[in-house]
């Protein structure tokens, strides 16, 4: 497809090379959450035998879980903090809890203090994942805001291929054959059940302590800044961002949108407006959805997933890289599409051909299929995922809430996100011993079904226009197409 014409003009204004140095750094943020999300996938055959830990049991889920409860943490000190603090302090807070975390989960020496590590990291993964994609939209034009917000979802899964190249770099190949009451024991005398998983976890050390540094040089956000009170601050930022035109018709614009609400706190009775509300139940329903449409369980429990479909812990390993470059490949395509089909279509994409995938998957699973062909319905899932339902919901989260409440709003909907990921990787464990993984995959392909279905309802198209018209577009009670 090619590029409308009528873009072309519109970027000429715009310093590009200065929003993609702040953006790209500031997507760091989504590279460390990415990464930090799934390293325990591929560490996860070998840590388990080292502390003990065994299949399909609470403590399974409550070791694959522990970041998740940080990322709550982190969600709502987000919350709390973004719109005081503004979006900067907190994205330098999480660097450093980012490098701690690493250093001390590589160093672990118990189940206790391995969680403990894990929660540390889940809090920075609470605060980037929240403030990152916030931090971009803000200062991103609307003609371009999709695709820059969409590079955080990028980053994301590049550090997602990162984990998954480095845990298969670095783990080493465990042979085939050995009984499976035996293979723990095994797992637990090699270097991998030693010392190979601390290295998966370490190796994010670097990563993180160069975000860390490099967020002292990112200027704060100019949305922010006019909330506070430092319009000249915000004059600068986006001055160099379009020139002085700019500037000034987007400080109009955001001046406009906060005057009529007074002081410099969120207001109960601002959030208990009835189009508020609405405002909030959709954001909250497109996080928690993104999550329960059932990607993640690939990623968090790759093992159980494929072994299901007759793989070797080896394979497996190979496996996960394989569907880590799909991941990345049709992020590619998202970014292309965001600005030019929309946000509707794409979630409506995302959400139909998933429910379809799950329900060939779990048929698959149903009559003991194994094969490659299991591993193609597993890839062409990923790619619906990762070109519609993960970058997307990002980009409608970070510009569906007013200027005034967006640090509250975007906390809400990210804290539900993770309060839906940590329930669905606590119970995976406990639903595929009940269900089995058909009846596992057919009912994430009933909540995508549903899924389609309130996004075809409710979901308004957002494309191309400024957050103060987003603002507007939901304030004046539109929910039309």
């Amino acid at each position: 497809m090619s590029r409308p014409p009528t873009l072309e003009p519109h970027l000429q204004r715009y310093n590009l090379a200065f929003l993609w140095s702040v953006c790209l750094v500031a997507a760091m943020g989504g590279l460390l959450f990415g990464y930090d999300w799934v390293v325990i996938g591929g560490a996860k055959p070998f840590y388990e035998p080292y502390f003990y830990i065994a299949p399909k049991t609470f403590w399974q889920g409550f070791a694959q879980s522990s970041a998740l409860g940080g990322c709550l943490v982190g969600a709502v000190l987000s919350g709390i903090l973004a719109d005081r603090w503004g979006r900067r302090r907190l994205l330098i807070a999480a660097g450093l809890l980012f490098t701690i975390s690493a250093i001390w989960t590589a160093l672990a020496d118990s189940y206790l203090t391995f969680n403990a590590a894990r929660v540390l990291g889940g809090i920075g993964i609470g605060l980037a994942s929240n403030l990152s994609p916030m931090y971009i939209a803000e200062v991103s034009p609307a003609e371009v805001r999709g695709v820059f917000v969409s590079i955080n979802q990028l980053t994301i899964v590049i550090g997602i291929l990162a984990a998954q190249v480095t845990n298969w770099v670095i783990a080493q190949p465990v042979p085939a054959g050995i009984a499976e009451e035996q293979l723990a024991d095994f797992i637990r005398s090699t270097w991998n059940g030693q010392l190979g998983w601390r290295w998966m976890f370490g190796a994010e050390t670097v990563p993180a302590a160069l975000f860390f540094v490099l967020m002292f040089v990112v200027p704060e956000s100019p949305r922010w800044l006019v909330k506070a009170g430092k319009v000249e601050a915000a004059d600068r930022i986006l001055t160099r961002v379009g020139g002085s035109r700019y500037a000034a018709e987007a400080l109009r614009d955001i001046r406009e949108t906060l005057s009529s609400q007074s002081g410099q706190r969120v207001r109960i009775a601002q959030l208990a407006d009835s189009r508020i509300l609405r405002i909030f139940a959709l954001g909250v329903f497109l996080a928690v959805f993104q999550q329960w449409c059932g990607i993640n369980v690939i990623f968090n429990y790759a093992q159980e997933v494929f072994q299901a479909a007759g793989y070797s812990i080896s394979d497996v390993m190979l496996n996960i890289v394989i569907t880590g470059v799909i991941n990345l490949i049709f992020t590619f395509v998202a970014i292309y599409t965001v600005d030019r089909w929309g946000r509707r279509s794409l979630m409506l994409i995302g959400s139909g051909s998933l429910a379809a995938i799950y329900l060939v998957l779990g048929l698959g699973y149903h009559v003991n299929s194994t094969g490659i062909h299991m591993l193609l319905l597993v890839i062409s899932a990923i790619a619906c995922y990762a070109m519609s339902l993960a970058p997307v919901t990002w980009v409608i989260i970070s510009e569906i809430f007013p200027n005034r409440i967006r640090g509250v709003g975007v906390s809400i909907a990210v804290f539900s996100l993770w309060l839906g990921c940590t329930a669905l990787t606590l119970t995976f464990p406990l639903l595929l011993g009940a269900l089995g993984p058909d009846g596992v995959f057919w009912l994430y392909g009933a909540i995508c079904a549903g899924g389609f279905l309130c996004i075809l309802r409710f979901l308004p198209e957002t494309k191309g226009k400024t957050l103060e018209d987003i603002e507007r577009q939901f304030i004046g009670g539109q929910t039309t197409k």
